[in-house]
Order: structure tokens, then sequence, then C-alpha cells
């Protein structure tokens, strides 16, 4: 358990949650903790699906910008590997992954957001890549992830710009993908995360893997990676007992092992 950042397990569900008063700034030591996190999160078999929560009043304001400001050329080339890398070990994460984004989500903070599956705000959040405002450009995976979320025109303009998104726009243009009263915000994710607790886990595997890597590639390779995960399936004990509860009780009745 880090300092900063936390791995809180309850009922298949892990919270990966963020705790640096005053408003969760992402620094080199934050960053390498939400990347152990990460890594507990795929490693434990009792952790069916994650929610990503920076607490009731702010998700994460930003990358912390103190810690940056004296860094040169030569210390950046050698942290901004580690600086992205500890965003995507959240995207790798090989299950259900919900952000639950309350007050800011902000430069760093929002490229943690959008290496989640999903995201919920709350109708207050506010969002945005500022980075251009400190003559720098979004660095964990910003201008990639964004683009291929809301398309690059608009990604564009939130990047150009640097300007706040409040939530009622963010979800307009698919930032985030629902909108709940601040104080529900956290459970509703975990209760979404929760329907993950009984499911056919190398199944969701596979077609977290099929989804994100098919989007890295062509059409044709994305196609190969899917029939190759589909044809995969077929060595689990869950597609046995699915296929096999299907035929003798309906769909929606198999109670599967996550084998």
């Amino acid at each position: 358990m880090g300092e900063y950042v936390r791995l809180e397990v309850a009922d298949g569900v892990g919270t990966i949650r963020l705790d640096r008063p005053k408003m969760n700034a992402i620094s080199i030591q934050v960053q390498e903790e939400i990347r152990a996190a990460a890594a507990e999160a795929t490693e434990r078999d009792d952790v069916k699906a994650v929610v990503v929560y920076g607490g009731e009043r702010v998700f994460a304001a930003g990358n912390d910008v103190k810690e940056m400001a004296d860094m040169s050329y030569t210390d950046m080339v050698k942290r901004s590997g580690p600086l992205q890398s500890a965003v995507t070990a959240v995207a790798r994460i090989p299950k259900p992954v919900v952000a639950a984004v309350t007050g800011y989500a902000l430069g760093g903070g929002c490229e943690l957001a959008l290496a989640a599956d999903v995201r919920f705000a709350a109708d207050n959040a506010v969002l945005g890549q500022p980075e251009v405002l400190l003559g720098i450009i979004p660095g964990a995976g910003g201008t990639q992830r964004l683009t291929r979320l809301v398309g690059p025109s608009k990604a564009k303009d939130l990047i150009f710009t640097g300007r706040f998104v409040k939530a009622d726009e963010a979800l307009a243009i698919g930032l985030v993908d629902r909108l709940f009263p601040a104080e529900s915000v956290y459970d509703e994710a975990v209760t979404w995360a929760k329907q993950f607790a009984g499911a056919a886990t190398f199944a969701l595997r596979a077609a977290k893997e099929c989804i994100d890597r098919g989007l890295e590639t062509d059409l044709e390779t994305g196609l190969e990676i899917e029939r190759q995960q589909f044809a995969a399936l077929f060595a689990t004990e869950d597609r046995t007992t699915g296929m096999r509860s299907f035929v003798e009780n309906g769909p929606g009745k198999a109670e599967f092992e996550g084998r």
C-alpha cells in the first residue's frame, strides 16, 4: 500500500484510491504508486473489476507542476516514459475499469480518467487538458486517448485551447459516459463494477484486449486478434459452463468460476 495511492478490495471490486491532499496532484511518487496499484489489481484473483477514485472532493487536479517546473529536457527524457507507462498500467488492467470522477480531473487527472474503460462523473465535475497554458502538451496519453474517444476535432479544440469542460458538455461529446449527483458517483461506479464479480473472467479479458488492441491497428489485423481470442476461449471451463447452462436453463443463469 502506497502513501498516497492504495488498492481497497471488497466484494470483487478493487478501488484504486488516490489520497494526496489537497488536490491529488500526481507527483512522481503518486505515478509509481498508481503503477503498483494497477499491477496489484491485475494480479489479484479476488479483483474482478476496478474503480479509480480520488475521493468526494476531487479526482485529480493534474500532474505536480511544482515538481516539474525545474526539470530540464534531459530530466524529462528520462521521466516521460515512466510518466506515460504509469497511466498505461491502468489502461492495461485486463478487467473492467471505471473512473469515478468528482470535482476536477485536469491534465494528468484527465489522462488517468481516460485510461479507464468507462467514466462516471459528478454533475459538477470539470475536466480538461490545460497543458498548453503551461507551454507544454499532454504527456501521459492525452493527445492519443482523448482523440480516440471524442474524435480529432473535439480533441484539438480541448487541447489547443486548454479550456475546462463542465460535466454536461463532457457527457455530450463522449468524454464521460454517465452523470450522477456528486454524492452518488462512487456508489454508482461500484454498482457497475460489481456486476462483473461473477462474470466469465477470461471472456471479459479477451473482449477488452480485442477492443483495445484492435483500435491500435487496421481492421484485418483487428479481426485476426478477435478470431484468435474467440477460439482460445473454447479452452476455458467458463465456456463449457456457460454453454451448458444456456442449453439446460436458458440465457443469463450460468455460475462462472473464472477458469
